[in-house]
């Protein structure tokens, strides 16, 4: 036992577990019949690089579809000049997600938090190291980190994080949904809003294209990961005339009652906003894991909800849940474990069982179905938990500081 609160024993950990991210990402091993490095790094990400070193956008790629501060990411590997971009980008990864663990141990060393990434991350096997959601996921655990600090810049890191996080991948937005109303937040707010608006305007004069992902995103479909994309799964066995085909760099469904589902995946993500806006009204988020445990629960509103439902949205839902364990108090332990369960599942489905999800297997359609519940589970009781845990008892007295100051972490619970 006195391993597991060990720094040293969860470096061990995270060295061992990552043996197993070296395999999956180089294609050793038991994973060399994958072929080369994953194609999203050898041809996806490779091509983006070749044209986004040129000063331009690969707006004539229809599978670019981010926010400008994407480019950062996958222009980081021109770091690392002694490998190709390939082992360069993997190389990334890795030093990024230690850099995670490092300030998790920092954080907390023991505690679930850092066993959680450490455990967790891995549990993904091909993803973790070869997609850039490892490093917006970086951005928005460190603004939380950040927050919940005593120093005088919490505010302003907070702020920095959130708004590059947003223009690498739009999501990072969400963290701002646990403010509390005060100077503070405006600091917060300003800040965030003024590094957004700063790389958005240096990439729009530096590099053209900048914004052209916004029409591509008008586009999407319903991929057939989504949650919204389970009735069409079963609808293929009883004479539905749809199929599904490669579009904007994912697998989407085509076909009859697509757009209505577009519409109802549209319409319960305004919902979910509506609902954080109520839950934000009615709120007492003094406490200082709130912050943490509402951005874990708007993201997962909005995951469930949306149209896509990559298996990397996993990597963002690991990584703020981990930072909602670093608090004794919060509300999201039940929701974490959830969450692992709903790891293992999507790995299952991508990459195991996809090409048999797509052709319509039984098995494959069972386990992404337990998935997508699960991930629905998990967000109706992050929901609840965190509504029940933040219910005001009655009228506050005296000013209220918008980022407390960070409590002890460790063990413990908190009543719901």
């Amino acid at each position: 036992m006195r391993w597991c609160l060990d720094a040293r024993g969860q470096w061990t950990a995270w060295a061992v577990t990552r043996l197993l991210l070296v395999g999956a990402s180089l294609r050793l091993g038991p994973f060399s019949g994958l072929g080369d490095l994953d194609p999203s790094v050898s041809q996806v990400y490779t091509g983006w690089y070749a044209v986004l070193r040129t000063g331009v956008f690969p707006v004539a790629d229809v599978t670019w579809q981010y926010p400008p501060g994407a480019a950062l990411p996958l222009l980081a590997p021109s770091l690392v000049p002694v490998l190709d971009y390939g082992h360069a980008f993997i190389v990334c990864c890795a030093l990024c997600d230690a850099a995670v663990t490092a300030v998790l141990l920092r954080k907390g060393p023991g505690t679930a938090a850092a066993w959680l990434w450490i455990g967790g991350l891995p549990l993904l096997i091909t993803l973790p190291w070869s997609r850039f959601d490892v490093f917006v996921t970086a951005m928005a655990m460190g603004a939380l980190i950040a927050a919940g600090t005593r120093r005088r810049w919490a505010d302003l890191a907070f702020g920095v994080l959130v708004g590059l996080g947003a223009m690498v991948k739009a999501w990072p937005l969400l963290l701002l949904s646990g403010l509390r109303a005060g100077p503070r937040a405006r600091t917060a707010l300003l800040t965030a809003a003024a590094t957004a608006a700063a790389v958005a305007l240096g990439f729009a004069v530096a590099m053209p294209g900048a914004f052209d992902f916004l029409a591509a995103q008008r586009e999407r479909g319903i991929e057939v990961e989504a949650t919204a994309a389970l009735p069409f799964h079963i609808a293929r066995h009883f004479g539905w005339s749809g199929q599904w085909m490669p579009r904007d760099g994912s697998m989407e469904f085509v076909g009859p009652w697509i757009r209505e589902a577009v519409w109802v995946s549209e319409a319960c993500s305004v919902l979910a906003f509506c609902w954080l806006l109520w839950w934000w009204r009615r709120a007492d988020r003094r406490a200082p894991w709130v912050l943490p445990d509402a951005a874990l629960t708007a993201v997962l509103l909005f995951v469930v909800t949306s149209r896509v439902l990559s298996p990397q949205y996993l990597i963002w839902l690991i990584g703020l849940a981990s930072v909602c364990l670093l608090h004794r108090g919060t509300s999201q332990r039940p929701v974490a474990v959830l969450l692992v369960a709903a790891t293992v599942l999507t790995t299952l489905d991508f990459p195991l069982l996809f090409r048999d999800l797509l052709d319509g297997s039984a098995l494959a359609i069972a386990v992404l179905t337990a998935r997508n519940l699960l991930l629905v589970a998990a967000t109706v009781l992050s929901a609840t938990r965190l509504l029940r845990a933040t219910r005001r008892a009655g009228p506050g007295t005296g000013e209220v500081r918008l980022i407390p100051e960070a409590e002890p972490v460790g063990a413990g619970t908190r009543a719901a």
